[in-house]
């Protein structure tokens, strides 16, 4: 473990996912994930299936990111290309696996890009790949009392 870094604390929940369970099946209306088996997976929804909105559509229309990553360096700029592709496909297989993990914008400066996330696990997991992939390092910042997490990576 990194220092600074922490365990996320498990009992700080996303405000955003619902108290209790959606009735079967779900499906978001935005996305078309579907509400099946007690969580949020890609599929196809029978007719007549109930809609919500998921967790991930609604942090993206309330424009209100649970995770940032932060990409910058000397590597990063001499590399942003190649290293942004590398977070497209990170974020792209996320995605297949975990419709809820989604990356919501990528706002590119000119001495770093911040990706957001509607959730606080992917930023983590493309600060590993990039990790694995261009070296560098990368500190994880929790949030203490909301559910979020800030990444930065540098190489």
């Amino acid at each position: 473990m990194r220092s600074g870094q922490r365990v996320f604390d498990a009992r700080q929940h996303d405000p955003y996912q619902a108290a209790g369970k959606h009735p079967e099946p779900t499906v978001c209306p935005d996305c078309h994930a579907i509400f099946h088996a007690g969580h949020w997976q890609w599929g196809s929804a029978p007719d007549g299936a109930h809609q919500t909105r998921c967790p991930a559509c609604r942090r993206i229309r309330d424009k209100l990111p649970a995770g940032w990553l932060t990409l910058g360096g000397a590597h990063f700029n001499a590399h942003r290309a190649d290293v942004l592709a590398h977070v497209h496909k990170v974020a792209a297989r996320e995605r297949e696996e975990h419709p809820l993990n989604r990356v919501m914008a990528i706002e590119e400066g000119p001495d770093e890009v911040v990706v957001t996330t509607t959730d606080v696990h992917t930023p983590q997991r493309i600060a590993e790949a990039l990790e694995r992939q261009h070296h560098g390092e990368f500190e994880v910042q929790y949030g203490h009392d909301e559910y979020s997490v800030r990444v930065h990576w540098r190489a």
